[in-house]
């Protein structure tokens, strides 16, 4: 699936996400936001300059944010910068019900961000199996841990038969796991009798 397609269901579908920062006591704090817009590859969202959002955001410049609707859920992490002001007034102009929340000249209070860097993942779990994706925003090499299996696979077949979507592949005596179907549920790894799933990065 192509990454403008993601970002096109996190901002039409879905719409609405639970984004993370880290709040005063060093904890994390989350709130609902609205991403408002898509440009240039990078998702648009806003909030009021007298909120501790706010401040967060210039001060950590750093975000994490999960949204789902109908078994299909975007979730994204990077950095994140002012946006161009003047996007504001076409951040209401499609999605007119900001108007209502906002009328008039009271907009002025509110501040654009940009997510310019980072990574992401759909996963689509109406699909069977299920599916997800990884990609990234921005010039950044995709992190993150997910299952191998090594030489060590003698092709005995027990990881198939414990895997929920049956998404390892056995090509004589080498066994293989399809990431797009990947639950990273860790029954291959746990039952495996050679040792030869692995964690890997």
């Amino acid at each position: 699936m192509e990454k403008e397609v993601i970002l096109r269901i996190l901002q039409e579908d879905i719409h609405s996400t639970i984004a993370a920062t880290l709040g005063e006591d060093g904890h994390p704090q989350t709130r609902a936001i609205d991403i408002m817009l898509i440009e240039d590859g990078k998702p648009i969202f806003l909030t009021a300059r007298g909120k501790a959002f706010y401040d967060q955001l210039i001060t950590q410049k750093f975000i994490a944010l999960s949204g789902v609707k109908e078994g299909i859920s975007v979730s994204l992490r990077g950095q994140v910068r002012p946006a161009d002001p003047g996007l504001l007034d076409l951040a209401f102009e499609r999605n007119p019900y900001m108007q209502t929340i906002y009328p008039g000249t009271t907009r002025q209070a509110l501040a654009m961000f940009e997510l310019y860097e980072g990574q992401g993942e759909i996963f689509d779990l109406n699909q069977r199996p299920v599916y997800r994706q990884r990609f990234t925003i921005g010039e950044v090499e995709p992190t993150g841990l997910r299952y191998g299996i090594t030489a060590k696979c003698d092709g005995c077949g027990v990881c198939l038969s414990v895997c929920p979507q049956q998404c390892i592949e056995l090509t004589g005596k080498q066994a293989r796991i399809c990431q797009e179907h990947c639950l990273h549920c860790g029954q291959c790894q746990l039952h495996c009798p050679r040792q030869a799933v692995v964690r890997e990065p």
